[in-house]
């Protein structure tokens, strides 16, 4: 697990601390590593590897990482070799208000030195292409009490250097004319993980080293949109410029 990369992460993130070998890895930077790099022909048109192996495919061709949860046992250390064994444990077909909709399940356990350090259970929704004549759904309001919060925007440059560094192909993130004209979004998206990173590392500035953390994505956030990251006792979430909330997560 090469330091560079999560001194890269860093970075980006506008953050000053430097790694170095033997150091534990912050929460959620093992999204750096484990890449799994496929030529052209196996990639779906997202950029995303092709379903069919790991994760069956539904027919459905909208990916989105939807929720996350992990389970904390000991850090990771720079510098060091480890190994990730992946599964799917669950993938359904469903059917919601907007259509058919495909629910699945990844596990990661990943290990260390003889030591397992962290179980992450990686929560996907596939859906169909968006309907121009479908009703729109309103996403939750957030709530205003927080105790503390932190004002954060991300510039395009920022997303495409963290697709980069987790070595995500996802096109949302980076190709503005497919995030609008094939996904219907408004602009690029903000990656979900990303704003899970950023929520994991507020806990622990609060609340110390952490022994889980589960986040759901709720709606949607666009690149050129103010957000706040927010926290009270061991929830956080992410709040929109407009209220609306983006994201929830509890420590």
């Amino acid at each position: 697990m090469d330091a560079a990369r999560a001194n890269a992460l860093q970075a980006a993130l506008g953050e000053t601390a430097r790694f170095s070998r033997g150091d534990p890895l912050p929460p959620f930077f093992h999204q750096l590593y484990f890449w799994d790099p496929q030529p052209p022909v196996a990639l779906g048109r997202d950029g995303h590897p092709a379903v069919g192996g790991l994760i069956p495919d539904m027919g459905l061709p909208r990916r989105m990482w939807a929720a996350g949860r992990l389970a904390f046992q000991a850090p990771l250390r720079l510098g060091v070799a480890a190994t990730r064994t992946s599964s799917c444990e669950r993938a359904v077909l469903k059917q919601g208000r907007s259509g058919p909709l495909g629910f699945v399940t990844l596990r990661h356990d990943i290990d260390q030195s003889g030591v397992h350090c962290l179980t992450e259970w990686q929560n996907l929704v596939y859906r169909p292409d968006p309907d121009a004549e479908a009703a729109r759904i309103s996403p939750p309001m957030a709530p205003v009490d927080e105790t503390h919060h932190r004002e954060v925007r991300f510039s395009s440059t920022l997303l495409f250097r963290y697709s980069a560094l987790t070595f995500n192909g996802h096109r949302i993130h980076y190709d503005l004319d497919y995030a609008r004209d094939v996904e219907g979004y408004a602009g690029l998206v903000v990656h979900g993980p990303l704003l899970a990173q950023l929520l994991m590392l507020m806990a622990q500035d609060h609340l110390g080293p952490l022994a889980r953390f589960d986040f759901r994505a709720t709606a949607p956030l666009i690149h050129d949109e103010t957000a706040y990251l927010c926290i009270k006792g061991r929830d956080l979430w992410v709040r929109g410029a407009d209220g609306r909330q983006c994201m929830i997560a509890k420590a």
